[in-house]
């Protein structure tokens, strides 16, 4: 059964950071695309960023562009979602997704796999 699990969420303050991560077990990272989404309470679930494995191609929402990174380690098969200058309306659950092909979206609806979440709370 393929696994998406995140971590790194947590409670910080405003311009703080935070790195989250995504694994994956018996999914190979290097076949898919990977995104990370979120979700604040009320509000639809919307895009933050995504890698396509092969070239390495990244993809940034505009309100986290030059604040967020996305990354990947391949031995480790785990993709990283590091966050700087966070700011309080950066709070939501953070999921990480994968799609097959290498490929990415903006759509949710077009990823087949999610992970369960991880909360990031920013105060200010």
């Amino acid at each position: 059964q393929v696994q998406l699990v995140e971590s790194g969420g947590g409670l910080v303050q405003a311009g703080g950071s935070l790195r989250l991560s995504c694994a994956a077990s018996r999914l190979t990272f290097s076949n898919y695309g990977v995104a990370w989404f979120r979700q604040a309470p009320g509000k639809e679930r919307e895009f933050v960023a995504a890698t396509r494995w092969i070239a390495g191609n990244t993809y940034y929402a505009d309100s986290v562009r030059d604040r967020f990174t996305i990354s990947r380690d391949n031995a480790k098969n785990t993709v990283y979602l590091q966050m700087n200058s966070l700011k309080p309306e950066d709070t939501a659950v953070y999921y990480c997704a994968a799609v097959r092909g290498s490929s990415w979206s903006l759509k949710p609806y077009d990823y087949n796999y999610w992970g369960q979440g991880t909360q990031v709370t920013v105060s200010s």
